[in-house]
């Protein structure tokens, strides 16, 4: 009997169907294909056609310089050019319907070849209506994409280029699934909580459909289990239930609630543990023996919100507690869909490393796939999951584009109950969002309405109801029917998010920035550092900006032709009166230099950003998102590392501004501040600030003792006054510590260079020759695959003469290319005799 369960299928090969002359028959039966010879290559699965092509050299990555515009559009091309065989084989002792976002099937029992190798041949066409790009490009480019339930982002946007195949292929596994006479059908998992969280109930249905020709009889088994230590698991329950399923026929089956007596909950980043449960659900058909088995993660967890009567934002609670959303936009980690594991679990750990707590899936990009669920599981990442409506490409773009959405109204909302299908039982889902600053057309709206109604336990008013809530398609979580509506931006569709560009990092904390309590989308800056522009460009795209001074004394940044397609963004907005931030070091002499600058403004722009919304949590805002985390290209803004997995600086202001417990500077008020995120009190905390001139004296020094700060709170305790002293130093350095008195223990340490009103850094450039003797220990542990590397760093100078100010890049040389290691802290600065 062959062995149960799901095999991956490989080893794909692929060719374009006009060089074919074979049928599908033919190449499953009498013309196998031999292997990668003319027209058959080594196919990209998961993979786009275009990836395939870029694998095999048929045409130019389009992701480097100008080489895209290279590649023939579909437009130009027609459908049959990106219209692909593929081709596989597989041991084991058609055509597939329409829908992008649906898993697909066929039984293919009564023809497989038990005991030898079985072919497969998959014909897979682009989307029917591809589009044409207009020559200025646009926000998906004339919309047209918007006609099929598709990707939207691959006729390119203002942070995008257009996807000359339209993400034709496959793009996800294709595997064989092995079963007895009974399958197991999608599994739905509730978690239901009582007297405080301390009484649970599991609650599960799942489908049981019998392919074979006579009744069933079954014996179904439900087991959840921990991990402890040492890759053992303990057993928490075990439940065995007989059914019955007539022949042919699938039943719906809900088992008996399992009750946990307070069990270890999952909480997001920076809140608590991601306690994870393995569920497994098997059954036996008598006379027959093990059918099927279907196992997952499971995380017990509650997720409320509300919008605020307080600040007018959507306010999030897990567990009880209130949430502060901190976190950002996600588009897809590769525009070619070339995804795996191994990219998506880094992918996350750098989110849950910047101390991110929420990303959001945007309309334009895809339906998550559970290998990204799995590790915002794992890491503790919320989700905002957003389905296939976007303002720009349905119903508000310019020109006005199409407002009915797809043509195939009945297989969008099959591919949306497929989607809540797949991903309903991961702790990490938060909420569902119709549409990305539109509404879904009025019948699509309420359909998803209708599928995503709440079940009673989980409305406002908490009222139970004898319907077992796993019955719901999903029922635990609130649908909002655009990302601009009902608590995010104004609440009522304006175009309200934003902005895109670079601001003055103290802006970000004034009154009049931002008037609304949730911001689901605000963007900045994004530039990598020297080495990936080598790596993505020819020499000619090295060439810095030209600065252009205006009339008004604000300077415009003309970037050379590369870095303009790849969509760089200045780091100047004159119409903003915003002064060029990288200007505010001194020229840069090269692209080393210019990068270097450009880490430093990346820093200070985020930190800044994330620190100025926590200033006013819970007091004006429930939460932000940054556009955008991340760019599935060798893009040019709004990231916070790029394509090629490297962190930018920004990526470490986030992780500074974003501890649970953090002090920080108010750029606006120059009062030091306290956040605490956690639900415990501090007590007995104390501040010492100091300022250091750059010839390392310390001109004020003072410490604020006897703190408190209440759980969920932000107190300004003292104001900074040094700029306001008479001998205050242009460039200066702030360093902040908070820490326990009783221990000593320092909970959140700042460090800030700050020049005074009307200045710049400019001073700072000559130090940057002179070097600091420095003493570093390091230890190095081994966990498998893994190194972590410890490093202690000291200041060794017995007679402070100078601070340190640095830039701190580890790297790695593998083979012949030197890459970031992923570090906890970049950005680094040591003071004199600190450790």
């Amino acid at each position: 009997m062959a062995t149960l369960g799901k095999t991956t299928l490989d080893s794909w090969l692929a060719a374009r169907s006009t060089e074919v002359s074979e049928t599908g028959v033919q190449l499953t039966t009498t013309h196998r294909p031999l292997g990668p010879s003319f027209p058959w290559m080594e196919a990209v699965v998961p993979g786009t056609v275009l990836a395939t092509l870029v694998k095999n050299k048929v045409v130019p990555d389009p992701f480097y310089g100008l080489q895209n515009e290279a590649i023939i559009d579909i437009a130009d091309s027609g459908r049959e050019y990106y219209t692909f065989w593929y081709f596989t084989t597989f041991e084991c002792k058609l055509l597939l319907p329409k829908g992008m976002f649906r898993r697909h099937s066929l039984n293919v029992t009564d023809i497989i070849h038990s005991d030898g190798l079985n072919l497969l041949a998959v014909l897979v066409h682009p989307p029917d209506n591809p589009g044409k790009i207009p020559p200025q490009g646009g926000q998906g480019g004339d919309h047209e994409i918007g006609k099929d339930v598709a990707t939207q982002y691959v006729e390119g946007w203002d942070w995008m280029i257009p996807i000359r195949d339209r993400n034709t292929g496959i793009w996800d596994e294709v595997s064989i699934y092995v079963t007895g006479p009974v399958k197991i059908t999608d599994p739905h998992l509730v978690s239901t909580f009582f007297d405080n969280f301390t009484r649970v109930y599991l609650h599960t249905t799942a489908e049981f459909e019998n392919k074979s020709s006579w009744p069933a009889i079954c014996s179904l088994k439900l087991q959840v289990s921990i991990e402890l230590d040492g890759n053992i698991f303990l057993v928490e329950h075990l439940q065995t239930q007989t059914l019955q399923i007539p022949a042919g026929a699938t039943v719906q089956y809900t088992f008996p609630p399992l009750f946990f007596y307070k069990p270890n909950l999952w909480w997001p980043n920076g809140m608590g543990k991601q306690s994870l449960y393995n569920v497994e659900i098997a059954v036996d058909v008598k006379g027959y023996g093990e059918s099927d088995l279907w196992s997952d993660y499971f995380g017990f967890r509650k997720i409320e919100s509300h919008v605020d009567s307080v600040t007018g934002g959507r306010l999030f609670k897990v567990n009880g507690q209130p949430v502060f959303i901190r976190g950002g936009n996600w588009i897809l980690s590769d525009g070619l869909l070339r995804l795996s594991k191994e990219r998506y679990q880094t992918d996350i750990k750098f989110h849950a490393d910047m101390n991110f707590n929420m990303i959001r899936c945007w309309a334009g990009g895809i339906s998550e796939r559970p290998d990204f669920y799995h590790y915002c599981d794992v890491y503790g990442l919320l989700v905002w999951q957003e389905f296939w409506i976007t303002g720009d490409v349905d119903g508000r773009g310019d020109p006005v584009s199409n407002k009915n959405g797809p043509i195939d109204h009945e297989l969008f909302k099959l591919c949306a109950r497929d989607t809540i299908k797949l991903l309903r039982n991961h702790p990490s889902l938060a909420l569902w969002v119709g549409g990305n600053e539109v509404i879904p057309p009025k019948d699509l709206n309420e359909a998803l309405e209708n599928y995503l109604k709440l079940h009673p336990h989980f409305q406002s008013n908490g009222i139970g109801s004898s319907v077992d809530p796993s019955l719901y398609l999903d029922g635990t979580r609130v649908y909002i029917r655009g990302s601009l509506w009902d608590g995010f931006a104004d609440s009522n569709g304006g175009w309200t998010d934003g902005p895109y560009d670079i601001q003055n990092p103290e802006d970000f904390f004034k009154d009049d920035f931002y008037k609304y309590g949730f911001n689901p989308e605000v963007g900045s800056i994004g530039m990598p550092v020297a080495a990936t522009i080598r790596a993505t460009m020819p020499p000619e795209g090295w060439e810095l900006p030209l600065f252009k001074t205006g009339s008004d004394g604000y300077v415009e940044e003309v970037p050379n032709p590369i870095w303009t397609y790849h969509k760089y963004l200045p780091y100047s907005t004159p119409a903003k009166k915003v002064h060029d931030q990288i200007l505010l070091y001194g020229n840069p002499k090269d692209l080393d230099d210019f990068c270097d600058k450009a880490q430093l403004v990346n820093y200070i722009q985020y930190r800044a950003l994330l620190e100025g919304w926590t200033s006013r949590m819970w007091t004006k805002y429930t939460g932000v998102l940054i556009w955008k985390n991340m760019n599935p290209w060798t893009g040019l803004r709004g990231q916070f590392y790029d394509h090629l997995h490297d962190q930018n600086a920004g990526f470490y202001g986030c992780r500074s501004a974003l501890e649970p417990i953090h002090v920080q500077l108010n750029l606006s008020t120059y009062f030091i501040e306290v956040v605490n995120t956690t639900p415990n009190q501090l007590s007995d905390m104390a501040i010492e600030v100091s300022v250091w001139d750059l010839d390392g004296k310390c001109p004020y020094y003072k410490v604020t003792d006897k703190i408190s700060i209440p759980p969920k709170k932000v107190l300004p305790i003292v104001e900074m006054t040094y700029p306001k002293s008479k001998t205050a130093k242009p460039v200066y350095f702030l360093l902040l510590k908070l820490f326990n008195v009783s221990d000593k223990s320092i909970l959140s340490r700042n460090f800030y260079w700050l020049y005074l009103p009307g200045g710049n850094y400019k001073l700072l450039e000559p130090y940057r020759t002179k070097k600091v003797p420095l003493k570093i220990k390091t230890q190095i542990t081994i966990k498998g695959s893994t190194y972590d590397v410890e490093m202690l760093v000291e200041n060794t100078v017995k007679n402070p003469s100078k601070s340190l100010s640095c830039l701190n890049e580890i790297v790695y040389t593998h083979k012949e290319n030197d890459n970031d290691m992923t570090s906890e802290d970049s950005v680094e600065d040591v003071i004199s005799k600190e450790t």
